[in-house]
């Protein structure tokens, strides 16, 4: 069974280790089916912000599946309570994204104290 994590509604299942495809695709799918069995009690998942992320390098990619009958869809980077993850785990794109926000603030700061 894999560990899932919850904050705010933010939920994540994921695995500490990979066993085969086969171990880890029965153990997903079961907590895949046990999540949209309980959110019809508490909360319904939006299946189409619902993703998977395949991190590592001899990750077997294998597809899990479907919540209320959409496949879920794969994604190379996904942003994590305001951190771009990425399926590397390089940072990258965070890194450029912070630069490039950076800059912004800094142009707004130049202009307003040009302007006085």
């Amino acid at each position: 069974m894999g560990k899932i994590l919850k904050f705010a509604d933010d939920t994540k299942i994921f695995f500490d280790k990979v066993g085969s495809a086969n171990d880890i695709y029965i153990s997903l799918r079961n907590d895949l089916n046990n999540l949209v069995s309980w959110s019809k009690w508490q909360m319904l998942f939006n299946v189409e912000k619902c993703k998977v992320m395949h991190i590592g390098y001899n990750n077997c990619c294998a597809e899990y599946g479907s919540m209320y009958g959409n496949k879920l869809e794969t994604a190379s980077e996904e942003k994590n309570l305001g951190v771009m993850v990425s399926d590397n785990l390089k940072c990258d794109k965070q890194c450029s994204e912070t630069v490039i926000k950076a800059n912004k603030i800094l142009g707004m700061i130049k202009r307003d104290f040009a302007g006085n």
